[in-house]
């Protein structure tokens, strides 16, 4: 029985002790907590927010004026320019066999530059003529035309006539020799004329820059014209 009631009576007591325990925990003041340390703040101005204007409608563009139209103007200008290129073309273009064209064969008499160089060629002649010395020279054969570096391009054509307003040089010749003859003849129409001696080669005022050597044969096949001067006979051969 008296270990029962101390049991009971130890029981008691220590339920008593834990509840001032308890009683006295709850009593007692708790320990401060930590603040958190506040960060630096700078005093700015509050940012006022800016007043959103509506935008300003755009002015409405002016109307170009046709002529002032660039693309059109660009259209314009492209087209005249291949006009005149297709133009520039044709004029130049030869349409003889001599290499003529239209830029050299049209008549354009009053707008010639008389000049030395100048090469001209009436409408209804065969005749070649050029400007030297104050004076038309007629270039006397195909092989002298082209002895003396002149092209069909150089070739003017002007209307009939148009020589007679002019004073005539002395014609332009080539002298045609072969290396194996020492004959010299004058190219003339076509036709080879033979001059007989330097006297008269000299005293037809040529020089040795006119004369053109060829072959032989060729020489042959030439027709033989009248001697220089006349009056010699039929001419040697080559």
């Amino acid at each position: 029985m008296g270990n029962t009631k101390r049991s009971r009576l130890e029981t008691l007591i220590d339920l008593l002790a834990e509840e001032v325990a308890d009683r006295l925990r709850d009593k007692a003041p708790s320990p401060p907590r930590p603040q958190p340390v506040p960060s630096p703040i700078h005093k700015t101005k509050p940012i006022q927010p800016k007043p959103v204007s509506e935008p300003e409608p755009e002015p409405e563009p002016m109307p170009i004026p046709p002529h002032l139209d660039r693309p059109h103007a660009a259209r314009l200008m492209g087209r005249l320019a291949l006009g005149l290129f297709v133009m520039v073309i044709a004029i130049n273009i030869p349409f003889t066999r001599h290499g003529t064209t239209l830029a050299t064969a049209m008549p354009d008499s009053r707008s010639l530059v008389i000049r030395d160089g100048l090469v001209i060629k009436e409408e209804s002649s065969e005749e070649i003529h050029v400007f030297q010395d104050g004076g038309f020279r007629w270039i006397s054969s195909l092989d002298a035309f082209e002895h003396y570096n002149f092209t069909w391009g150089d070739v003017h054509i002007v209307e009939d006539g148009f020589l007679d307003d002019f004073e005539r040089g002395s014609d332009l010749h080539v002298l045609l020799k072969c290396s194996d003859s020492p004959h010299i003849y004058r190219l003339e129409n076509g036709v080879k004329r033979w001059i007989v001696d330097i006297d008269a080669f000299e005293a037809e005022g040529h020089v040795w820059e006119d004369v053109r050597f060829v072959s032989c044969s060729y020489l042959r096949d030439l027709p033989d014209g009248e001697t220089i001067p006349p009056g010699h006979g039929p001419p040697p051969q080559p």
